[in-house]
């Protein structure tokens, strides 16, 4: 394994110990009495913070004016996939448990196919193994979503009884969230999924038309700073609710805002950039996994048999819908491949000799060959 790689390993690694730490941590805040909407103002401003600064000293020499056009695009943007993804999720977070969302993160590149195969940006062909693959994939992070939610089972004991964040530890178990809860709760989280996911369809559109990805996310912070404080000023009337004490809380605003939105926004670039998005993406479960032991142990929250047996569905799911678009990838690269080698032999026809027109149906199956895994007799044809 080379240097770049095992950068790219422990990269992800680290980003997946980041979002476990996200979970657990506004989790801890919100059962200790913070108000979500106050919460994700705070967030989003400290991002703001953060963001804006470096934009100014790395992008002075690269701001073109925004046109109007853009700026409502980014707008809406910021609404669909920072603001309400965000109150959605903290609100599904506070009458569920930190293991449930953990495991539903897994099912955003499905809620990402459906949203594609809606909108024409995505085509799934039921005659080749990567259709099938994709929507299998869909089917299994749908099936897993209605276990967590109307499914609970036995529950496994805390594996550390004295917690790091004891104040009202274990609100969001199935013990004391009532069932009607739990399932609004789990389709809140759905709801952030699609937010998030038409977002990412959104913004992908906006950078073919603004190339410019530091300003694009100061923009998208900034503005989910402005709406979130809009929803917490109509949420919270009561000054006491938005003061801030040295507490759980406060560590969780500050994690957030600088770990999350400034740390991981570079080594998350830098992961896709060594490796591509679908490596990233690969490492998801890891979360989930990291999740299912912090919440048990710092929280001391109830995992059930239901959350567990949810989570394995949606991380089969997942890969599912990752080996398709990876082997449609592959696919398209080899046939484009061949496309050129075959449109560079039609042009260079007349100027080779007869013995290369012999060699060269076995350059086009050698290609072939690596491309789809064929026979070795090509293999040594090559």
């Amino acid at each position: 394994m080379d240097a770049t790689s095992k950068k790219a390993y422990m990269i992800a690694i680290v980003v997946q110990m980041i979002y476990t730490g996200l979970s657990v941590l506004s989790k801890a805040a919100f059962n200790d009495g913070m108000s979500i909407f106050v919460f994700i103002f705070y967030r989003q401003a400290t991002g703001s913070l953060l963001l804006l600064p470096l934009a100014l000293i790395f992008q002075r020499k690269n701001m073109p004016a925004m046109p109007m056009i853009l700026l409502l695009k980014l707008f809406l943007c910021a609404l669909f996939g920072n603001t309400l993804n965000l109150n959605l999720y903290n609100v599904s977070l506070k009458l569920t448990s930190a293991t449930l969302v953990a495991a539903g993160s897994n099912a955003m590149p499905a809620v990402t196919l459906c949203l594609a195969l809606l909108l024409r940006m995505e085509v799934v062909d039921l005659r080749s193994s990567s259709g099938i693959a994709k929507l299998s994939g869909s089917a299994l992070c749908i099936a897993g979503v209605m276990v967590m939610a109307f499914y609970a089972g036995p529950g496994l004991s805390p594996v550390n009884h004295h917690r790091a964040f004891a104040a009202h530890a274990g609100t969001g178990s199935h013990a004391s969230t009532s069932k009607a809860a739990w399932i609004a709760g789990t389709f809140l989280m759905v709801l952030s999924n699609i937010c998030w996911s038409l977002s990412v369809v959104w913004q992908a559109r906006i950078l073919r038309d603004f190339p410019n990805r530091m300003l694009v996310a100061v923009s998208l912070c900034m503005f989910s700073a402005l709406q979130s404080l809009v929803i917490a000023a109509v949420a919270e009337r009561d000054i006491s609710r938005w003061k801030l004490r040295l507490d759980v809380g406060l560590l969780a605003i500050a994690y957030t805002g600088f770990v999350v939105t400034g740390v991981t926004y570079y080594l998350q670039a830098w992961c896709v950039e060594m490796k591509g998005p679908v490596f990233f993406a690969a490492w998801l479960p890891l979360c989930y996994v990291f999740t299912v032991f912090c919440s048990s142990f710092f929280l001391g929250e109830i995992v059930h048999l239901g959350s567990i047996l949810g989570g394995i569905l949606l991380i089969g799911g997942l890969y599912a819908v990752l080996w398709g678009k990876s082997k449609e990838s592959r696919f398209a690269s080899c046939s484009e491949m061949n496309t050129i080698d075959d449109g560079q032999d039609v042009q260079q026809d007349h100027k080779k000799p007869d013995t290369h027109e012999v060699a060269k149906p076995a350059e086009i199956q050698c290609e072939q060959s690596r491309c789809d895994g064929s026979s070795k007799q090509l293999d040594r044809i090559c």
